[in-house]
């Protein structure tokens, strides 16, 4: 017998799991996700990733401002759903949901928890330099991302990896780990495996105060910053005043000055904590992404002595 899900995500991560249960053939009788929200130069209301494609499906979704205030669960009780899926929806679910499907609420978590609860994991998870990471589904509970794990899938970082690139492997593999998670719930073979709360750490929403890169951390925590903030917002240095963002900076071995002095310019080492980094991909202010030599060249020649230094 067919089961009937509703599905509860928001952004792009989101999409290929409701795309995976799509061409599954699974009932999905309704769609979550947040309010459009402006966007764009002229900041016209924007549908979010997931609605486009239920949209697009003619799945119908629901935007509700709050869970909280009893219309989302009325609702719900009226599409009397098997199941609830959640995958990066940005809503805790109240436990008048988390109790209404006969199969439960589950999530789909872009970590190996109960390592990074939380809005931004993945981002986390390069902040931090961890070298692994993964996707966890877990029956939902009250708390943040703390329910019992039902599957684990483990990967390694790569030493270059950006967000945005992770974003990419761990949503193919969620939406894989999360058709494995709905064979077992309806088979009755679902595991609960409690989280340790001791090992937990918390993954907070990314602020746009933490784009500023700071020349006296040191090499691998520069790096890793500019990986973890790639491709948004971004991590951000100033040259005379202007900001550059980072694409992409590498540590230097063997190499060390004061922080923020540029040392070589040719491959623009630059001093940093008690090492050196080369930036290797900048971005101007109102101009494309430009390898470092390219970038170095569109700087206007200082006097002879001056020392080049970000500020």
């Amino acid at each position: 017998m067919s089961r009937k899900i509703v599905f509860m995500g928001t952004p792009d991560f989101a999409v290929p799991c409701l795309d995976r249960l799509i061409s599954d053939s699974h009932a999905i009788s309704a769609v979550f996700c947040q309010p459009d929200r402006p966007k764009g130069r002229g900041m016209s209301l924007s549908p979010p990733p997931v609605k486009q494609l239920a949209s697009a499906r003619g799945i119908p979704v629901f935007q509700p401002l709050t869970l909280r205030d009893g219309e989302a669960a009325t609702l719900l009780r009226g599409l009397a759903p098997d199941l609830i899926v959640v995958v990066a929806y940005g809503r805790i679910l109240p436990l008048e949901i988390l109790e209404l499907p006969p199969l439960g609420c589950i999530n789909v978590h872009a970590s190996l928890l109960p390592r990074w609860r939380g809005a931004a994991p993945i981002q986390w998870s390069l902040i931090a330099g961890d070298t692994k990471t993964g996707v966890t589904t877990m029956h939902m509970s009250e708390g943040l991302d703390t329910g019992d794990i039902i599957l684990k899938r483990e990967i390694d970082i790569y030493p270059d990896e950006t967000s945005g690139h992770l974003f990419d492997r761990l949503s193919q593999m969620g939406a894989e780990l999360l058709v494995e998670t709905i064979y077992l719930l309806k088979s009755g073979n679902a595991p609960r495996t409690p989280q340790d709360d001791a090992l937990a750490t918390l993954a907070p929403p990314i602020q746009k105060n933490m784009s500023k890169l700071n020349f006296s951390a040191s090499p691998k925590d520069f790096c890793n910053l500019v990986r973890g903030l790639n491709p948004s917002p971004g991590a951000i240095i100033h040259f005379s005043g202007n900001p550059v963002k980072v694409h992409k900076a590498i540590p230097v071995a063997d190499v060390s000055g004061k922080p923020g002095v540029i040392l070589h310019t040719k491959r623009l080492v630059v001093g940093c904590g008690d090492g050196a980094v080369e930036l290797i991909t900048l971005q101007s202010q109102g101009k494309k992404p430009m390898d470092a030599a390219t970038w170095r060249n569109g700087i206007r020649k200082p006097p002879d002595g001056t020392v080049l230094k970000f500020d």
